[in-house]
């Protein structure tokens, strides 16, 4: 049901999920604010639940899932740098869910997904839109403590390294698309 470029790119979409669970679980166990550790916990079960249901799609579609040695938030760490605070990881994962979102919807109105895909993308997107709303009330909850411009600043840092990475995968699903083409 799918072709080799589509299967990429449900398993580019999980390594991005099981990356995110990672990356959540660690901050979870370090975050001292309760609020946000419990934010960051639901976030780390949802990514890894996420993970689990792309691998389910491939498998309803038929395939497996590819072992791919990057996932998108690997450009973040080459653009931005590490997030050196709570600000930073905040501003960073809003940024990221609001990318998510759009790749997503996007992604659904395609006239030539299966069904199992969007089934599957559509019970992910609904998470995603809680991930957007947590991590947007947060920064502005901190807004108080860190001030609206370190805020406001680390925001614009990772909307500029996002065109960046998005820029680049772009680029590479379009250079591998034209490569199975041929």
């Amino acid at each position: 049901m799918l072709n080799e470029n589509d299967r990429w790119l449900l398993s580019y979409y999980r390594a991005s999920e099981i990356q995110g669970a990672l990356f959540f679980g660690r901050l979870a166990r370090l975050v001292r604010d309760e609020r946000v550790q419990a934010d960051l916990t639901a976030q780390f079960a949802d990514e890894a639940r996420h993970a689990d249901l792309f691998t389910r799609c491939l498998r309803e579609c038929g395939t497996s899932a590819l072992q791919l040695p990057r996932a998108y938030q690997d450009g973040y760490l080459e653009a931005a740098g590490i997030p050196a605070n709570l600000v930073d990881v905040l501003a960073l994962t809003h940024v990221f869910e609001r990318r998510v979102m759009r790749c997503y919807a996007a992604h659904l109105r395609r006239e030539d997904a299966p069904p199992a895909v969007k089934a599957t993308l559509l019970a992910i997107v609904a998470d995603e839109r809680q991930h957007v709303r947590w991590t947007r009330d947060t920064l502005e909850r901190l807004k108080d403590v860190h001030g609206a411009g370190v805020v406001d600043d680390a925001l614009e840092r990772h909307a500029r390294a996002d065109e960046e990475v998005h820029d680049a995968a772009r680029l590479e699903w379009q250079q591998r698309c034209e490569r199975t083409a041929s």
